[in-house]
């Protein structure tokens, strides 16, 4: 190459970065003249508030599962969803609501509770996760559903109901399941838990259980948080301590599912090129953070008051976004989805109670 062609390269060179530099300029010039006012926020946040108000009335005076109310007064309320003025507040509360709620369930879980359950529970605690995940996915393959559909029910039944599925949605993303969909499953797993509360109590009695099998079962089968410790104290003090420390464990592995899910997810069903690529990283940050709130809660006894105000702030962080998530699906897509999208979480509730029947029977 003759030496007197390189001021040519380097002219082109010098074009080239003065049109990046150019094009970035009026690319930030065009996102500062596009720049929204907060007051954006303001109609959505406000209908949301209004609908998770009155579903913490309803929870409060009538008994109903406060998840579950949520999600109904969303579903009827979400003629709101259709004025372009809500749409803002409304996503911004279902994204980021719901994991900053997440992040403060950490102040639920030690390490110390985690070890104080003892190997032998923790492995038949294992066994039941795991035969939910197995019969979510193969229920999911059999019905013509997307391992992505399978792999929610799952992860969500397993761990913490509405929580983990907020959680397991952030990493497998709206470009593998539709938001009628997830709204579908929220519904099914709080009706899952509601039904779990009522009947595995008297199950217990029925199977002459004792209170560490009847703990362990209520704690390692009912979905949601909340129910399953209160079936536990429905049994006894006893019963409800166990189901404390079963249930807060399933919390804690809701860091290593999420992980092991979005790494998996990321295989088993790429998404094209350019799509969704942020949405599944290695480590989620609000999953980061969880951990990082779970580590300070294992090295420092917080104060009574604070623990009790965060965990305040996460159940209606988490209220808010199924509330929002609700708003924003159309009944119509949500009518016509049919029985098999309530398969997964069916077959996997059926196989968690399934497992631990087993091991609180055989083992305990």
């Amino acid at each position: 190459m003759k030496r007197d062609a390189r001021p040519d390269y380097e002219a082109f060179a010098g074009d080239l970065f003065g049109e990046i530099m150019l094009a970035d300029t009026a690319a930030a010039a065009a996102a500062k003249a596009e720049k929204k006012p907060l007051s954006r926020f303001i109609p959505g946040l406000a209908i949301c508030a209004i609908a998770g108000a009155a579903a913490a009335w309803l929870s409060q005076n009538y008994g109903v599962p406060i998840i579950l109310a949520g999600l109904l007064l969303g579903l009827a309320m979400n003629f709101a969803a259709t004025d372009p003025r809500t749409h803002d507040g409304l996503d911004w509360v279902s994204r980021h609501g719901l994991r900053a709620g997440i992040v403060l369930l950490g102040v639920q879980v030690t390490a110390m509770q985690v070890m104080a359950m003892g190997l032998v529970p923790f492995l038949g605690l294992a066994l039941v996760m795991g035969a939910a995940l197995i019969a979510a996915l193969a229920a999911a393959r059999l019905t013509g559903q997307s391992q992505s559909v399978g792999l929610l029910g799952g992860g969500a039944t397993a761990i913490c109901g509405a929580s983990a599925a907020l959680a397991l949605y952030g990493v497998i993303g709206r470009e593998r399941i539709d938001q009628a969909l997830f709204t579908l499953t929220l519904v099914i797993l709080a009706a899952a838990s509601a039904i779990a509360l009522v009947t595995y109590p008297p199950l217990t009695r029925m199977l002459g259980f004792n209170d560490a099998q009847a703990g362990f079962l209520v704690g390692a089968s009912i979905h949601d948080v909340a129910q399953a410790i209160g079936a536990g104290f429905a049994v006894s003090d006893a019963a409800g301590a166990q189901a404390t420390v079963v249930k807060l464990t399933r919390v804690a592995l809701l860091a290593p599912l999420v992980t092991l899910a979005a790494l998996w997810i990321a295989r088993a069903e790429p998404l094209p090129e350019g799509v969704g690529r942020t949405r599944v990283p290695l480590l989620p940050g609000f999953i980061l953070a969880f951990l990082a709130l779970v580590g300070v809660n294992s090295l420092v006894t917080l104060p009574a008051d604070l623990a009790g105000h965060a965990l305040t702030l996460s159940k209606t962080l988490l209220l808010l976004a199924v509330t929002a998530t609700a708003m924003r699906t159309r009944t119509d897509l949500l009518l016509g989805l049919g029985w098999r999208s309530v398969m997964p979480v069916l077959a996997a509730t059926i196989a968690s109670l399934a497992a631990a029947l087993g091991f609180a029977w055989w083992m305990i």
